[in-house]
């Protein structure tokens, strides 16, 4: 038999497995009928759109005016030799810049591959990869500029961001290969109908897949935060976080010494509430949905989350969420 309730429930459950060193599936559950491609789909989308890659969005060739043309004693023209770079995988090494500009100098015979392009300030990830093949009278000067970036950009749209002289290039920076989910069903008590999502993430390297869904949560966690101010709402753009299980003390306070009176202690002791996590996790509904809770203790309750550095403007992340909800539980089964 179902029972009523006054909010969904909230899934606990996060496994990280990595298939290979750029590929991971990332499962959650178990979420209410409906709730899971709810947010799986957003959430795929952004996965997709927002993760910053890296890619060249310009190149001056000495000796060509456009990407048409030739270069004396290399076997390919302009046009593949910029097709060849497009396909290559860059990184800034230095992540606090959005662009650098590369040069490279090349000379007689020799077939150059992606791994001659990496220096001082630009990772390659894919070494292995054609650039262009010479013949010994060959010489190829060239200088590029590597950007930092979401999505595609179409060199029309880089006309007025290139050096003078330089040819534009089409941008796809989106470093994710591919970004997949499906939903399943799973057990929860007597109920076979709350779902699991599993995402697969591949990337090319430039991010690893946890980034690139982390990253998705960040943008999607930003977004959200246009709502700030609105009906009492605020959406923290930078949730707090934690890095273990040690970093949950301040949650794991006893109500019994959080100096509650009788009344409102008794309330919360009376729905089996024993831990100042416990109420963190709440929704302010929940809260004022507590049996025999009157709108004295109410304040006073909130007065108490307020002093402990859980106010009305304090957002749990995922990640403590999980933790501390296993841990609250560990704690009631061991009692």
């Amino acid at each position: 038999m179902r029972k009523i309730k006054v909010a969904p429930s909230i899934p606990t459950e996060v496994e990280v497995n990595e298939v290979s060193q750029n590929r991971a599936e990332i499962v959650a559950f178990p979420f209410e009928t409906g709730y899971a491609v709810t947010l799986a789909h957003p959430l795929r989308r952004l996965i997709m759109g927002s993760s910053i890659g890296y890619a060249p969005i310009s190149i001056k060739i000495e000796g060509a005016s456009h990407e048409f043309d030739t270069i004396r004693g290399m076997h390919q023209d302009v046009a593949v030799l910029i097709i060849n770079l497009k396909n290559i995988r860059f990184k800034i090494i230095d992540e606090s810049r959005d662009r650098v500009e590369v040069s490279y100098s090349f000379s007689g015979v020799k077939d150059i591959k992606a791994s001659d392009l990496a220096n001082d300030l630009v990772e390659i990830i894919d070494g292995d990869l054609p650039v262009a093949t010479l013949n010994e009278d060959a010489e190829l000067n060239f200088t590029m500029t590597i950007a930092k970036g979401i999505g595609y950009v179409p060199s029309e749209d880089l006309m007025n961001e290139v050096p003078e002289g330089a040819i534009a290039i089409d941008a796809f920076f989106t470093p994710v290969r591919k970004a997949n989910y499906r939903i399943e069903h799973v057990l929860v008590e007597d109920n076979p109908n709350y779902e699991k999502i599993i995402f697969d993430i591949e990337t090319d390297g430039q991010i690893g897949p946890v980034e690139a869904f982390t990253n998705a949560l960040e943008t999607m966690n930003k977004q959200l935060s246009v709502f700030n101010g609105v009906l009492g709402i605020n959406i923290q753009s930078a949730p707090i976080k934690a890095s273990d299980e040690s970093e949950l003390k301040p949650f794991l306070k006893t109500v019994d010494t959080l100096g509650l009176s009788a009344r409102s202690f008794n309330s919360l002791d009376r729905s089996g509430i024993k831990y100042l996590g416990e109420l963190v996790l709440m929704s302010e509904y929940e809260i004022k949905n507590i049996k025999n809770l009157g709108k004295k203790s109410l304040d006073e309750i909130n007065e108490c989350l307020e002093n402990n550095g859980f106010g009305s403007s304090y957002t749990l992340e995922d990640s403590i969420r999980n933790v501390l909800i296993k841990k609250i539980r560990q704690l009631k089964d061991n009692q």
